[in-house]
């Protein structure tokens, strides 16, 4: 705001400055005009030096002209004869060389006083956004109450890393126990995990159980169009810290300012990016064991932090903070339920075991959603219909009012079907938890299979199951209609990933070997990390594996159309059937399975 203030200032004053000692309102006239304005008799008064004539007319229009050398006319007795008054002095005043002088400089003073106002308010920049445009409060620690203060008990599913905390935790309760054996803490601790496991509540935890304040900031905070200001208010924080230690900073999505140094786009490198970058290094570099301030960062890609702020001595440890297993899961649940009445019928455990993978933020999101169906059923508890729909939505998509044909819901009806029975059918495959031909989402029908047990490493034959089960979709719609479809556009994404990984990254492939030739980061590196010839093989050997499980998942459903029939027949009459029905339908015991 000031500075748009102050550039309507200058352009105020530069015209109130031209208007000043410009022309005003003096116009210049022909000579032809002011002797016939003489005849007129509309000229009241003039002055004469040389050939110009300077004049004012009777409505006070002032005008200068000058008197061409040849003309002969008796301009003296014309004038005589309307009575027109010849003056001493100018009729129209000139400015001063000096105060010509001052108002010529008087815009370029305005910019230098405007370019000093900015350049101060760059030094003296506030923490926070918009702080070079007005001045900012220094930052406050964030308030912990103690009715509201999180702990580790609000913290659930990563017992291992809570581990690693209350060391930090211990050290600023008791900070002369360390230092009596010579021992200091890490100057830095990095949170790294996927988006919602929990590394913002895992920072917020650490301040309340060791009941230090609290500095949070997100890095995107720091970083501003002109140079200079992220650097500021990297060390206003870093001092405002310093002075209510024992403290805590924590910096979210720190990657945003901590990537690898020497690729931006700023010439030389030079950008506000590294500037402020090299402002943090260099706070922490300033850190005694004494001072009692902990940096807590957070990042979900801690691959592309600059090698400089992970070494000993910044950021020293890395804490990995990983989705929860399942009895992690049941335990974040039980922490988002407390205050949500749940009906008798509701077992956390059984929703615990079929949502692997999920993530704490996830979780909340999966209670609050069930809570927020029970509202619009007027009842007074959640039920377990509740959390079931609640994780249908967030699973497979909010359902859609499609209305389709006959002949493409038994498209899609075989279509999902065929996913179904090969996953039946494969040793070790995922249980089928559902199947719908209800469209939810982008999808016209969703098959739902989980795992009874979390897993963390998978087989060669898990995947070719994975691969199998995925294009059964496809081999059900070739089978039956002769025709392939659409609908398999996300089957085939899947059924790609997985196969590249086997080629290209696991070492599942013997003409490829045990080697990984993409990097983990397909999307962004594929292709750069390998010779062509073996980028080729890999390609060779996808296509293959994905052409083996193909031919695979048609001969099974060959060989078990009478089931492939009766589920489709299942599904067209009721839309949506359980595990229990699915597998009754197809005539495949659960337990033998199993």
């Amino acid at each position: 705001m000031g500075l748009l203030l102050a550039a309507v200032a200058v352009f105020v004053l530069t015209n109130l400055a031209l208007s000043y000692f410009g022309d005003g309102d003096e116009r210049t006239i022909s000579y032809t005009e002011f002797s016939q304005q003489v005849s007129d008799g509309n000229v009241t008064k003039i002055y004469s030096k040389g050939d110009a004539i300077e004049g004012e007319l009777k409505n006070k229009q002032r005008f200068t002209t000058q008197r061409p050398a040849f003309a002969d006319d008796n301009l003296w007795a014309e004038l005589t004869k309307q009575k027109v008054t010849v003056t001493a002095e100018p009729v129209v005043e000139k400015p001063s060389f000096l105060a010509n002088l001052l108002f010529s400089l008087a815009p370029i003073l305005l910019l230098v006083v405007l370019w000093l106002f900015i350049a101060r308010r760059m030094r003296g920049a506030g923490f926070g956004a918009g702080g070079m445009l007005g001045r900012k409060a220094p930052p406050k620690p964030v308030e912990l109450e103690v009715g509201q203060r999180t702990t580790f008990a609000d913290v659930a599913g990563i017992d291992e890393v809570e581990g690693e905390l209350n060391d930090v935790v211990d050290f600023l309760k008791n900070p002369q126990a360390y230092r009596r054996m010579g021992a200091k803490m890490p100057r830095g601790v990095l949170l790294s995990g996927l988006p919602g496991t929990g590394k913002t509540l895992l920072a917020r935890a650490v301040a309340g159980e060791a009941g230090v304040p609290f500095f949070s900031a997100s890095a995107s905070e720091f970083i501003e169009m002109i140079v200079g200001v992220g650097a500021s208010r990297v060390r206003e924080l870093f001092n405002e810290a310093r002075k209510v230690a024992p403290a805590i900073i924590f910096i979210d999505e720190i990657d945003t300012i901590g990537r690898v140094r020497g690729g931006g786009a700023a010439m030389g490198g030079h950008d506000e990016r590294e500037q402020t970058l090299n402002q943090i290094l260099t706070e922490m570099d300033g850190f005694s064991g004494s001072e009692g301030v902990i940096v807590i960062a957070a990042t979900n890609r801690a691959d592309v932090l600059d090698p400089a702020l992970t070494r000993p001595g910044r950021f020293d440890r890395i804490v990995h903070v990983s989705p929860p297993d399942r009895g992690g899961r049941e335990a974040i649940l039980r922490i988002h339920t407390r205050d949500i009445p749940l009906a008798d019928d509701v077992d956390l455990t059984q929703v615990a075991r079929t949502t692997p993978g999920m993530t704490g933020a996830e979780l909340a999101n999966l209670a609050n959603e069930a809570a927020l169906l029970a509202v619009k059923r007027r009842q007074h508890q959640v039920t377990r219909s509740d959390l079931s729909d609640a994780l249908e939505k967030v699973q497979l998509g909010a359902e859609r009012a499609l209305v389709m044909p006959l002949e493409e819901r038994r498209r899609t009806a075989y279509h999902e079907s065929g996913h179904a029975l090969l996953g039946m059918l494969q040793p070790g495959a995922d249980p089928v938890r559902k199947v719908t031909i209800v469209p939810r989402g982008r999808a016209l029908g969703v098959t739902l299979s989980t795992p009874d047990a979390d897993k963390y490493a998978y087989t060669e034959d898990y995947l070719r199951g994975r691969i199998i089960g995925a294009l059964g979709g496809m081999a059900a719609e070739h089978i039956v209609f002769g025709v392939i479809t659409t609908g398999s556009e996300s089957d085939l994404e899947q059924v790609t990933n997985i196969a590249r990984g086997m080629a290209g990254r696991w070492g599942m492939s013997e003409r490829v070997g045990r080697l990984s030739a993409i990097p983990g980061d397909a999307q962004q590196a594929y292709g750069l990390s390998a010779a062509p010839a073996t980028l080729d093989a890999v390609a060779h050997e996808m296509r293959r594996i994905v052409d083996e499980c193909y031919e695979s998942a048609c001969r099974l459903l060959q060989e078990h159309r009478a089931r492939l029939d009766a589920l489709a027949a299942a599904l067209l009459e009721n839309e949506t059937l359980e595990e229990e029905d699915a597998y009754r339908a197809a005539g495949i015991p659960r337990l033998a399975k199993e």
